[in-house]
């Protein structure tokens, strides 16, 4: 009769801890880039000693209209014309909830007269709470954190 080595038996716990490795590895991954994902046109926005703190702008169905340096206007991540604007934000407001704030977020070198036509726009669409989205000026090593001044 032929030897026939037993084998070994089937491990039956499963082994977590490559499945821990990588767990990590994304959760470090997520932290870091969480706080680059924007919310609509990137823009860099005017600094102010003393902001008042917007929170409201950070929601998900928040109002955000961006100006960017070359005049173009984004509601959200869309592309608008200002001739659309009072109309889209129209409806808009007609389906929101609740806070009807319209936060306006334009860039430091974007021409005074557009963001005055488009705060006129905005002022059409029936807007009566309008939020500047502003960043608190900085402090000799100290990091800027976003905030608005109304």
């Amino acid at each position: 009769m032929a030897y026939k080595p037993k084998a070994d038996e089937v491990m039956a716990a499963p082994n977590i801890i490559p499945m821990a490795d990588i767990m990590l590895v994304l959760l470090i991954i997520f932290m870091v880039v969480t706080p680059m994902i924007q919310k609509g046109a990137s823009v860099e926005r005017a600094t102010v000693d003393n902001p008042k703190d917007m929170q409201d702008a950070d929601k998900e169905d928040a109002i955000v209209i961006a100006i960017t340096r070359d005049g173009s206007i984004f509601m959200g991540s869309q592309k608008v014309d200002q001739s659309q604007l009072t109309n889209l934000l129209k409806d808009k407001l007609s389906v929101k909830q609740g806070d009807k704030t319209v936060y306006l977020n334009s860039d430091k070198g974007a021409l005074y007269g557009k963001v005055v036509a488009v705060v006129d726009e905005i002022r059409a669409a029936g807007v009566d709470q309008l939020g500047l989205l502003t960043e608190k000026t900085q402090k000799k090593g100290a990091p800027a954190a976003p905030s608005g001044g109304q």
